[in-house]
């Protein structure tokens, strides 16, 4: 049987068809996800929980005329099906291929290239205030999941919707909340009077005819106003739609998010409401596959996996970089009991979830809130306590101002580890970790340490928690060289690095993860291991015994490790042929961390390459 989507136009087509049509689109679009992540890896709970939701916002508006914009770009992969990549679909998060996340280099539908959370709803406001400006007419939705709305810049634009006069819609993906006792017949035919022009209109109309009421009618209708607020809130024990009526938004829901005609009726009748409107359906993670409904956080992202079992194709063979962290902090919190954890919504991702189990009270999840949980942490610093702050590179940027003010400017001994640094591959531009060593090196009282395998990595983190000030450590995505662990933790002289090879007279003095690769070449290598501070001692002594100097990092020349011991050699008069190798001044798109290293020239091989030229 042939697809309906391969034989429609997408996605102007589907404001054609009948319910019955879209519920077939939404099961081949569901069946296409599943298949292509299946061989490719991806956000599969996600995606597979927003379907529907997809189905009918682009049944009810028309894109990219209306604006309709996703938080976390996660949850789009129904959407780029539907907006002219279903031919390439199949290319999704590969070189050249299918970007993981909107972007708006690949398609007039992606409105703005995001990966992290949160942002959804200024992006929202801006257009409309910029429509509203230019007297342009089209709608704008903001698809917001529950756990973006947990972010801080979320609430801040939050409390700029007040007193907004024109359309604006934001619908809440909710995925955590139970549909059983939240939606059914009695909240959807609510939710149906909620959203019916006759109740708009007539709530209006009464509105204006008791302010007419001359000298009390404006007392009179802000005495009933406040009344019913008050009541509600003594009803509903502030529940959500409270919340959002004191934003300003005109609230309908909760709604079943995979009820594709109940969600068609409810943005249809939205989007003629002026001012600014929240939705909110319930979905469920991982819908219509039963390993990711049975397990969404694992499918949360994930690697290919067998469709039949759910289980993952070549999931075995070594400890990654994340093991090794989850590990190291169980033994450290058992040796000290002043080790705390703290992480932004990233359990899992950050391999806490031992962790979590062993020691809850000196565990902090807080949500996608990574600026909330830099000043947290200072705080906790500041009482003794040795907070570990577990947060993915790319998100450490959002934080930058709390870890100068709120960290390093009071000098508090946060220990600072950041994951997925250096290229991570397949989630691409936003994901990438590639500017930590230039944004960090820049604020003092900071170190920064970089292993080159995993047991170095070990002792570096039990050294950060001994140490004492801002301290931070970044690792990559992965697997290491696969060395043989210590038994016992050593401690790091900080500021310490060491010769790793002694060959000829070139130098090659790499941070991190290029150690390894660096080895490969013929020619004497330092393993770094600090970017700041640097070992001047022994950087100096090899610059002036060798010919030519070479720096190489998994990180941006401009401003990074490279830069460091260039402005080092500099103040020294040290003169000698030197060449940074490094990632571009340029955002780096996806690709495989293999396949993208190769391109930069990250490997052994690249490496020698370009020495030699």
């Amino acid at each position: 049987m042939s697809r309906l989507i391969d034989e429609i136009k997408l996605p102007a087509a589907l404001r054609d068809l009948s319910s019955s049509q879209l519920e077939r689109v939404a099961k081949e679009v569901r069946e296409e996800i599943i298949n292509v992540t299946s061989r490719n890896g991806g956000h599969i709970a996600s995606s597979l929980g927003a379907v529907e939701l997809t189905v009918a916002i682009h049944s009810a508006f028309e894109s990219p005329k209306d604006k309709i914009l996703w938080d976390v770009g996660h949850q789009a992969y129904a959407h780029k099906i539907l907006t002219g990549r279903l031919s390439n679909f199949n290319t999704l998060r590969q070189k050249g291929g299918v970007s993981g996340f909107p972007n708006i280099n690949e398609s007039s539908h992606d409105h703005f290239t995001v990966g992290h959370a949160s942002t959804s709803i200024s992006q929202a406001l801006g257009l409309v205030r910029a429509r509203d400006i230019l007297k342009k007419d089209f709608s704008v939705v903001a698809v917001i999941g529950d756990a973006s709305l947990s972010g801080g810049l979320a609430f801040e634009a939050l409390n700029n919707i007040s007193g907004l006069k024109s359309n604006m819609i934001v619908v809440l993906n909710d995925n955590e909340m139970s549909i059983s006792k939240n939606v059914g017949s009695l909240s959807n035919y609510l939710t149906m009077v909620r959203t019916s022009n006759l109740y708009v209109d007539m709530r209006n109309r009464v509105e204006r005819v008791i302010k007419r009421i001359p000298n009390i009618g404006v007392p009179l209708f802000e005495a009933a106003r406040k009344l019913k607020d008050r009541t509600k809130h003594l009803l509903v024990d502030f529940k959500v739609d409270v919340i959002f009526e004191e934003f300003g938004f005109k609230y309908f829901g909760p709604i079943d998010g995979h009820n594709i005609p109940l969600l068609m009726s409810t943005f249809h009748h939205a989007r003629e409401i002026d001012g600014p409107v929240l939705v909110h359906v319930i979905t469920k993670k991982g819908k219509g596959y039963a390993p990711a409904e049975a397990d969404p956080t694992h499918f949360h992202g994930r690697s290919p996996f067998d469709i039949s079992t759910g289980k993952l194709l070549n999931g075995n063979g070594g400890a990654t970089y994340t093991d090794v962290f989850g590990k190291t902090m169980n033994k450290l919190a058992e040796r000290d009991d002043k080790v705390v954890a703290v992480t932004a919504a990233m359990v899992d991702g950050t391999g806490l979830d031992e962790f979590t189990s062993r020691f809850p009270d000196r565990f902090f999840d807080v949500g996608i809130a990574e600026e909330h949980a830099v000043t947290f942490s200072g705080a906790l610093a500041s009482q003794g306590l040795k907070p570990v702050v577990a947060i993915y590179s790319t998100f450490l940027q959002r934080a930058y101002d709390e870890i100068i003010h709120d960290v390093c400017l009071q000098n508090q001994h946060v220990v600072f580890a950041l994951d997925r640094a250096g290229i991570v591959g397949e989630d691409g531009a936003t994901h990438n970790g590639i500017f930590d060593l230039a944004y960090l090196r820049t604020i003092p009282n900071m170190t920064i340490m970089a292993p080159k395998d995993e047991n170095e990595f070990q002792h570096m983190l039990y050294t950060a928690v001994n140490h004492n000030g801002p301290i931070a450590i970044r690792y990559p995505r992965g697997k290491g060289p696969g060395v043989v662990m210590d038994k016992e933790f050593k401690k790091i002289e900080i500021g310490k690095g060491e010769v790793v090879k002694r060959n000829g007279s070139t130098l090659i003095i790499a941070i991190g993860s290029m150690a390894a690769e660096a080895k490969k070449c013929d020619a004497t290598v330092i393993n770094a291991r600090f970017v700041k501070p640097l070992d001047e001692k022994l950087i100096l002594e090899e610059a002036k015994k060798a010919d030519r100097i070479i720096t190489v990092e998994e990180g941006t020349l401009s401003g990074g490790f490279g830069s460091a011991v260039a402005e080092l050699l500099e103040d020294n008069q040290v003169v000698k042929p030197l060449l940074r190798i490094g990632l571009p001044d340029e955002f780096i798109e996806h690709g495989t961390r293999k396949e993208m290293l190769e391109k930069f020239g990250l490997t052994g091989e690249g490496i020698c390459s370009q020495i030699l030229r």
